[in-house]
């Protein structure tokens, strides 16, 4: 039986839950049991109120910080500032307690989330929101192969007909929401829609219960959050002299 925190703070709001799994793990997609939930109410609030939130998912879940076998937590692309903290946190909380830490990428979790409700699309293609008209993305089959790397690109007409000319295309994610006009522009098959879906901790349950299972435990050390870009902090412009 193993009791897994888990923290997803790679979008604007946070979620944390609390899962636990009796017997041989889940594939991805599955979930065990959640214990307890508990979801931020106010964008990018991940410094101040995670700790909070873990705090309160404990005492939901009736459970204490030593019930834990694990933290799992989305390693990114996503917030930089939001993976930071959640990082963070799940390293501090995993060498304070003695447990090994999972990590689970953000878009390998939006794929999990969106899958029920893929039909009859052959791909699956979540985004996340980069600014402007850039996104984080990748291309999953529906099979949860990786058909496509995740990388960064700026979203324009066509860039996705690879795809689409195989079948219906299922995008989710803020990015896709943001590009919906390009994606699926008047007269596209009904069948390729978008899903708007952001990343939810209770959804990594089933992959981290997999991940535990086999012992696919992060190094504690030197594990740090998959930010795809670099950070380039903007400062405003003004006069030295």
């Amino acid at each position: 039986m193993a009791t897994i925190l888990l923290i997803d703070t790679s979008a604007d709001v946070f979620s944390v839950a609390i899962s636990r799994l009796d017997g041989p793990s889940c594939a991805l997609g599955d979930s065990p049991v959640i214990l307890a939930e508990v979801t931020g109410t106010e964008p990018r609030t991940q410094s101040a109120m995670l700790m909070p939130a873990v705090d309160e998912c404990l005492r939901k879940a009736g459970l204490s910080p030593k019930d834990l076998d694990a933290v799992c937590v989305s390693k990114g692309p996503g917030s930089y500032t939001g993976l930071r903290v959640g990082v963070s946190t799940a390293k501090g909380l995993c060498m304070g307690l003695g447990i090994p830490l999972i990590a689970i990428g953000t878009l390998e979790l939006l794929f999990a989330q969106a899958l029920p409700e893929a039909g009859n699309c052959k791909y699956i293609i979540p985004m996340i929101d980069a600014r402007r008209m850039e996104v984080y993305s990748a291309v999953f089959s529906i099979d949860g192969t990786m058909v496509r790397e995740i990388r960064p690109e700026i979203v324009e007409p066509g860039i996705y007909d690879e795809y689409l000319s195989a079948g219906p295309v299922l995008f989710t994610g803020d990015g896709a929401l943001k590009c919906r006009d390009i994606l699926v522009p008047e007269g596209t098959d009904p069948s390729t829609r978008i899903l708007p879906l952001n990343p939810s901790a209770k959804a990594m349950a089933g992959e981290a219960a997999k991940a535990f299972d086999e012992k696919r435990f992060e190094d504690l050390a030197y594990f740090e959050p998959f930010y795809l870009k670099d950070f380039v902090a903007k400062l405003p412009s003004r006069k030295l002299f």
